[in-house]
């Protein structure tokens, strides 16, 4: 019996990554709007233009991920961290793309979706499995972070050729990201859509959405927006991120272990 409870021990790991609950959301649509308007403010504000800007990001978030791969579980605080940076990060890689480099926001849009599908096909083939619950190795870990990058990315890219591109205004767009989020919904607790899926879906639209509500609250009036630009908004978001982080660092609410298989 001991040696039995013993082998089991053995097999439980800790996931690398939060449990899926309301504040997962929470946090998650919170800093994709950080992702919108922390780039604006660190290229515009602050004057670092996009190339100061992005090298600036990607070096704070190789530094994040370096101590989120080193944890031996999820950490709120670590995991919080780099998902903010690589939400920024991908809000300037897209950015560098379409200003930069004038490429089209619908061919970014194209080619970071071919760019996650390849990642998903390349995880699935070595994996087997998609599903977040599953994190506990460094391989899989880097297949995940990969993918978030290029729904980052992605996501930054679709929102912006939705209000700009096709010309339907930040809110229209956030209406629209938040009504397919809607029938994923639906699809999930009425029509049993498949749980992994359903939350790649929804992890994905995310974005788009956290992009236009960004663009929407952030931008002149005369633009389509709400004028109430970044320095409130970014203070604001974070604040209340900084907020359910501590609080779920205090009580482990979203801790969970996973059965090794095998």
């Amino acid at each position: 019996m001991e040696a039995t409870i013993g082998a089991l021990k053995d097999k439980q790991m800790w996931s690398k990554v939060p449990a899926i609950t309301i504040f997962f959301w929470i946090i998650k649509v919170m800093a994709t709007t950080v992702g919108e308007t922390a780039a604006d403010f660190l290229n515009f504000n602050l004057n670092w233009g996009l190339t100061g800007t992005t090298l600036l990001m990607g070096g704070f978030l190789v530094i994040a991920l370096i101590l989120q791969f080193r944890s031996k579980k999820y950490t709120a605080g670590i995991y919080w961290l780099a998902v903010l940076l690589i939400s920024v990060l991908g809000t300037l890689i897209t950015d560098n793309l379409t200003d930069n480099f004038g490429v089209p926001l619908a061919l970014t849009t194209l080619i970071f979706g071919l760019a996650l599908a390849a990642t998903f096909w390349a995880w699935y083939a070595s994996e087997k499995t998609l599903s977040i619950h599953s994190i506990y190795t460094a391989k899989r870990e880097g297949f995940y972070w990969l993918a978030i990058l290029f729904t980052f990315a992605l996501g930054t890219a679709a929102g912006d050729w939705f209000s700009e591109g096709l010309n339907l205004g930040y809110g229209v767009s956030a209406l629209i990201f938040v009504a397919l989020i809607g029938i994923v919904t639906f699809a999930y607790y009425a029509l049993r859509l498949d749980a992994v899926l359903a939350f790649w879906i929804a992890y994905i639209l995310t974005r788009p959405l956290g992009a236009s509500v960004g663009d929407y609250l952030s931008q002149p009036r005369d633009e389509g927006g709400l004028g109430w630009g970044t320095t409130g908004i970014n203070i604001f978001f974070l604040v209340t991120i900084l907020a359910l982080v501590l609080y779920l660092t205090r009580t482990k609410r979203d801790v969970v272990s996973v059965q090794h298989e095998g």
